[in-house]
Formats: C-alpha cells, structure tokens, sequence
C-alpha cells in the first residue's frame, strides 16, 4: 500500500496547513483556550497547530550569524529555574532559548549552537552584570567587547534607592513617616511617568525628607552617563556623582558606586562603540516574555515556550 504526503496537510492531517497558519497568527496575540473556544477546538489541538505555525516562522527566518548579542535569563517558575535567552541586537529578535540554569557551562551551550567560526564574529555582548554570562563570554568570543545593560545597571541603583527610603522609615516614627508609607513606586519611578497624583506626592515627600530628596535628585541625573559619546567625559560624570556622596550618608549609593568602579569597563563599553545598539531591547524582549508566560500559565511544555519566545519579534507569515 503506497501513502502519499501531502504538502498542502498540516502535521495534523485534519486540517490544511492553510488553517494551521491561521490558527497560528490569532495565537500571536491571544491564549490557547481563547482560540480554542472561538474555533470549538481542543486547546491541544489549538498548540498542535500553532507549533506548526511557529516551526514554519523560525525556518523563514534563517539561521542568524549575530554581531551584536544581548544575554538575560528568563525564570520559568519558582525556585530558581532559569533558561538563558540571547538576541540579535541588529536584527532585534531572539536566536536561543536554552541552558538548564543560569550557570557559565549553560552559557557554553550557546556558543556551542553558535559554533566556533560564528562565535568569533560577534563583536559586542550586552548583558546584566552575573559574573558567569562574562566568563563563558571571555572564554568562547573573547574578541567581542562587553557591555552591562543600562537598565540593569540603573535596577541596582532603584534598589539602593529603596534601601534609603526603608531605612529613613525605620528612622524616623509618629506623623514622618506618614510622608514614606506607601510611596515606593511614587520614589522609584522617573517624574515624566507619574500622573499628577503621583507627582504631588513625590513633591511632598521630597519637600518632607531631605536625605530621600537627595537620594532621588542622584538617581535621576546618573542615567546622563549613557549620553556621552568620549569615556573621559563619562568617566569625569561619574566621578562628580560619586563625589557628591560625601557626607550623605548614603551607603546604599556608596555601594552601588563601588559596584560601577568594578565593573567600569563593561559599562563605558557603550561610550565607544562607533555604531550604537538598542540597549531597551533586551528589557522590551523580557516585558514581551512575561506576557507570553502569563498566557501560557500552567502549560509546563518547554518546548512550546521555546518557540513562542524564538518567534515573539518575528513578522506573522
């Protein structure tokens, strides 16, 4: 008996590739069960053919050979379970999902994907400051330059800034601390992002504490670090701000300051490089992921959500 394949059939031969791809774009922005609801389909049907759909996206898109590379790591449930994500920074879409953890030999399975000829291509790696992604990087690319991703390195700083604010609500009691209680985000956010609420509030609670008004006005200059285009101007800037701590007592800022002093050469790698890279696009990939995981909750298929991270910046076929 002699079958024959059928190149029109999707990989469930009920349905036509056709639909499966159709299946697969109301996916790119809606949840398994939605689909499967307004399809009257099994949701597992609905992943069968969205699978198809995201296969069949990733084979258009080629097999990247990056300059420029961004490396985070995403956790997929508690209890410290991470996958390492890197992206092309060029083309700004993601090209590797895997690792069994955030560790430097996860970080190796990369490059090993990449392969050896490739690997000694990519010129710059953006990534957070976790001393494995460096390592293997140094090891596997050492001719590419390294830069911490400014949106990491300004997280730490939002946390030193919420170390201050605790410690002055700690400090302070009775009616004072009523201007501290419950304004963690008014402080942590940057003044153009509140509303009008919010900005009446953070006046008053500048106006109101004076060590957490100076705490703020540093945390909203440091981010001019990144507009400079000559590391000696940079490097003059930090120096000033960190000047400017004296006598503040702010050691949360003094400890973020001695932080950047350690890892300076991944942060002023920015300043010279000639052709600039989008730094929020790795932190876009990331917002980008969370709302595939929270569609995807309690779905435990690695696989499916390798796909729908490899494939989330891709244009729909």
């Amino acid at each position: 008996m002699k079958q024959e394949k059928l190149d029109w059939l999707a990989d469930l031969p009920f349905y036509t590739k056709r639909f499966s791809f159709y299946v697969g774009r109301r996916c790119r922005d809606s949840s398994l069960l939605d689909i499967a609801k307004e399809l009257h389909l099994d949701w597992k049907t609905v992943k069968t053919l969205e699978m198809q759909y995201l296969r069949e996206q990733l084979r258009r898109a080629g097999t990247p050979g990056p300059k420029y590379i961004g490396i985070d790591e995403i956790s997929l449930r508690k209890g410290h379970v991470y996958r390492i994500v890197v992206s092309d920074l060029e083309r700004k879409r993601a090209i590797w999902f895997g690792g069994k953890d955030r560790a430097e030999e996860s970080m190796d399975l990369f490059f090993k994907w990449l392969g050896v000829k490739k690997s000694q291509k990519v010129q710059l790696a953006v990534m957070d400051m976790w001393k494995a992604f460096h390592n293997s990087t140094r090891k596997q690319a050492p001719q590419a330059a390294i830069l911490f991703d400014k949106f990491h390195v300004l997280r730490h700083l939002n946390e030193a800034l919420d170390k201050i604010r605790k410690s002055e609500y700690t400090r302070l009691s009775g009616p004072d601390r009523r201007f501290i209680k419950g304004q963690k985000y008014t402080l942590l956010s940057r003044r153009e992002n509140l509303n009008k609420k919010g900005r009446s509030a953070l006046r008053t609670l500048l106006k109101a504490n004076k060590r957490l008004n100076v705490a703020y006005l540093l945390k909203e200059s440091f981010g001019q670090l990144w507009e400079y285009r000559q590391e000696g101007w940079a490097r003059k800037f930090f120096e000033n701000w960190k000047g400017s701590l004296k006598w503040q007592r702010l050691r949360p800022y003094e400890e973020f300051a001695e932080m950047i002093e350690r890892h300076w050469d991944g942060i002023a790698a920015f300043v010279r490089l000639e052709d600039k890279v989008s730094l929020g696009f790795v932190e876009g990939l990331n917002n980008k992921i969370r709302v595939i995981q929270r569609r995807a909750y309690g779905l435990r298929d690695e696989e499916y959500l390798r796909l729908k991270v490899l494939t989330c910046m891709l244009p729909a076929i």
